[in-house]
């Protein structure tokens, strides 16, 4: 009798492969109120790459991503036009050539873009109509909206990636808390009960198009293109 193929598994979820709850307990946003605010505690998290701060607004507290720098104790504004490291200014009080992170996609929506440990994104021009240039890490520019939020600063963790895993063990670890597929066995080299392309003589890798709606086990190989044959 046969088992289910690795995707399969994934699809359905198990214990196996299910995200670490604990490691996704911090949720990164920005504050209803403006005003000073207080960097309460700095915080070591497994699901993000950068270390994470707490901060203190009157009664409210809030997660943000740490800036280069940062300490426990040290004041931050929020909307007060000042641009300092770690301060959080709407985009189009922001001068050009400031490095930004945690950048608003729609306003109020608490920061979705630049999260990543030693990132950063540089303003480039404002338009007109409330317009401002963003120029991402992947020298892409980006027109967002000038009432979206923005952290002044470089997130801190840069370098991250130069330090080497070492032992399988952490790895193993590191790719748990994501529920990441690891170790990757390649598709060819498993049994026919275990893989559509598993077995065959050669190990030569059969051609497959999945259809786009295909549940998890059989949507294996190449997505259906959205056409096919030449185009007239």
């Amino acid at each position: 009798m046969g088992k289910r193929i690795i995707s399969q598994a994934r699809g359905k979820g198990s214990l196996s492969y299910r995200v670490r709850r604990k490691a996704f307990m911090h949720k990164i946003k920005y504050p209803m109120h403006d005003g000073e605010a207080e960097i309460v505690s700095l915080i070591h998290s497994a699901g993000h790459t950068a270390p994470l701060m707490r901060v203190q607004i009157g009664n409210e507290a809030f997660i943000n991503p740490a800036f280069k720098g940062a300490v426990v104790g040290q004041k931050l504004t929020i909307n007060a036009l000042e641009i300092k490291d770690g301060n959080i200014l709407m985009l189009k009080n922001v001068p050009a050539g400031t490095h930004i992170y945690n950048i608003e996609n729609n306003p109020g929506d608490g920061g979705k873009m630049i999260r990543v440990g030693g990132s950063s994104a540089t303003v480039a021009k404002k338009h007109e109509h409330n317009k401002v240039s963003v120029i991402m890490p992947s020298k892409k520019e980006l027109i967002l909206s000038g009432d979206c939020r923005v952290t002044v600063g470089v997130i801190a963790g840069e370098g991250r990636t130069m330090k080497p895993f070492i032992t399988a063990g952490r790895k193993f670890w590191k790719m748990k808390t994501r529920n990441k597929l690891w170790p990757r066995t390649s598709a060819v080299k498993m049994n026919a009960i275990d893989h559509p392309f598993g077995s065959g003589r050669g190990k030569r890798i059969k051609s497959k198009i999945a259809k786009r709606n295909a549940p998890p086990g059989s949507r294996v190989g190449h997505i259906r293109p959205s056409r096919t044959g030449r185009r007239k």
